[in-house]
């Protein structure tokens, strides 16, 4: 029997279940009751989570060209010298003072010994100089007194002059009478009135009186060139004339003068004209002190003394230079001069430095900023004091910062690059350039979160909150003025 003929024939189905797939097509089109809420959730959420989103982009205004920066204090020695000890690694965090490196004091050691004794050198000379002064003031108070009797001699002998003359005067009066009297006895004695022992009298009476008279005039001839002056008068004068300013200019006044401006020119005392007569110079010596006090002007005088100005700068030279002596040697001691972490060192113990070798580097934990490079297009709103959100990849936006604009650098990156664009060779090609703006960071604390400098950050300016603190709204900050005693602060409006 043929196969076909052995298979047994399917039943036929009953022609009520002919319309069964159409409606099992219709149950399947038909959605069930939970997809609806669902719907309506995820249009929720998305209008939850999208509008915000929404309105901080239109709020704020961000860039993902932006760093963290600080500064950096490169450590270098000030003065040469054999490195003894290095107290710090690469990474160690350091305070401001902190030992960094350490130079073989010993040189230094003997460079103050001998200022030191340079400098008790110049205090014994300056011992010696203040004696010396002390020597010299003596000796021009005894010139001064000496040219002071030099003129009182010479009034005493132009007064012993005039005295002199007046007693030639009465000479020649008692000779006047001697000769009258010896007339009238010669007269006599031709009448044999006197006798011959009177008029011997009388005639000798004349004679000394003659010699009286010869004798007072010889005296104030020699008494006129003592004062180098003729011994006879000129024409038309007496022998008790002598010139009005004799006793200012007479030899033995002038040596004592001279002696006088020899003494005081040690003091460093100089009369503004040495045309000045002696007494006019002594007046000018006077005027030194309003009250005219001597012991005042010579204690301004030994204070004001060339020789005692110069010890004393001798020893202030000498105790400047010990004082550079120890300067130099604590500066064998090379210290940290900020807080911070230090970096790049590349020194070693036996290593020789130089003044300014840089030796390492400290990068400030405290001291740092951030830098956003924002587009030219997105600088519109934005200005100074406008607090801005910062994210860290480092922290993986679980940790945000706080800031702020503190200002805008004058130029943009591509014109303050090593090599900046050269647009006037005509190969211009217009591209969005970026500006850095400078975002200082609030309420920042590195033991809690520390920032690194170069990490990367994702500022977001609120543009809706209103710009705070100094220069808020600006696109500029003030003019700033130096104060030596607390930095640079604004000048005042």
């Amino acid at each position: 029997m043929p196969a076909e003929e052995t298979k047994p024939k399917a039943p036929d189905k009953p022609a009520a279940n002919a319309e069964t797939p159409r409606a099992a097509t219709g149950l399947a089109r038909k959605r069930p009751r939970w997809a609806l809420p669902l719907i309506v959730l995820v249009a929720i959420v998305v209008l939850l989570v999208g509008i915000p989103k929404v309105l901080r982009g239109l709020n704020t205004v961000s860039t993902d060209d932006a760093y963290v920066n600080s500064y950096v204090t490169f450590v270098a020695p000030r003065v040469s010298g054999q490195v003894s000890r290095v107290l710090v690694e690469d990474n160690n965090r350091v305070k401001k003072g902190s030992v960094l490196v350490e130079l073989d004091p010993e040189p230094y050691q003997v460079q103050v010994a001998i200022k030191q004794a340079a400098v008790d050198s110049a205090q014994a000379d300056l011992v010696v100089a203040q004696a010396s002064v002390r020597g010299w003031v003596a000796q021009t108070r005894s010139q001064r007194f000496k040219l002071i009797r030099a003129i009182e001699d010479v009034d005493n002998q132009i007064a012993t002059i005039r005295a002199r003359v007046a007693t030639w005067e009465q000479s020649k009066a008692a000779l006047v009478l001697a000769k009258a009297e010896f007339d009238r006895a010669e007269h006599l004695m031709a009448n044999k009135v006197v006798s011959i022992e009177e008029y011997d009298q009388r005639r000798e009476a004349l004679d000394v009186a003659k010699a009286q008279v010869e004798q007072a005039l010889e005296s104030i001839y020699q008494s006129r060139v003592a004062l180098g002056l003729p011994a006879e008068a000129p024409a038309g004068t007496s022998l008790a004339d002598v010139p009005a300013n004799l006793d200012q200019n007479f030899s033995s006044v002038r040596q004592a003068l001279a002696d006088l401006l020899q003494s005081a020119a040690k003091l460093g005392l100089v009369p503004p004209s040495y045309d000045l007569t002696p007494k006019e110079i002594i007046a000018e010596f006077y005027k030194r002190d309003p009250g005219g006090n001597i012991d005042r002007i010579y204690a301004e005088v030994v204070q004001n003394a060339p020789d005692l100005k110069h010890a004393q700068a001798t020893l202030l030279q000498t105790q400047r230079d010990l004082d550079q002596a120890k300067l130099d040697l604590r500066y064998c001691t090379i210290v940290a001069e900020i807080d911070g972490v230090v970096t790049r060192r590349n020194v070693n113990p036996g290593n020789n430095v130089q003044v300014g070798q840089t030796l390492m580097a400290i990068r400030s934990l405290r001291e740092i900023w951030v830098d956003a490079n924002f587009k030219e297009t997105q600088l519109r709103n934005l200005r100074i004091g406008q607090r801005v959100e910062l994210v860290l990849d480092m922290y993986g936006g679980k940790r945000t910062f706080e800031g702020r604009i503190s200002g805008f650098t004058n130029g943009t990156g591509s014109t303050l690059s090593l090599l900046p664009a050269q647009n006037a060779t005509g190969n211009f090609v217009k591209v969005v350039q970026r500006l850095p703006v400078r975002i200082d960071l609030k309420n920042y604390d590195p033991d809690k979160a520390p920032l690194f400098v170069g990490l990367s950050v994702t500022p977001s300016v609120d543009l809706k909150t209103a710009p705070t603190g100094p220069d808020a709204g600006k696109f500029l900050q003030d003019q700033t003025q130096l104060d030596s005693s607390k930095g640079v602060k604004p000048a005042a409006p």
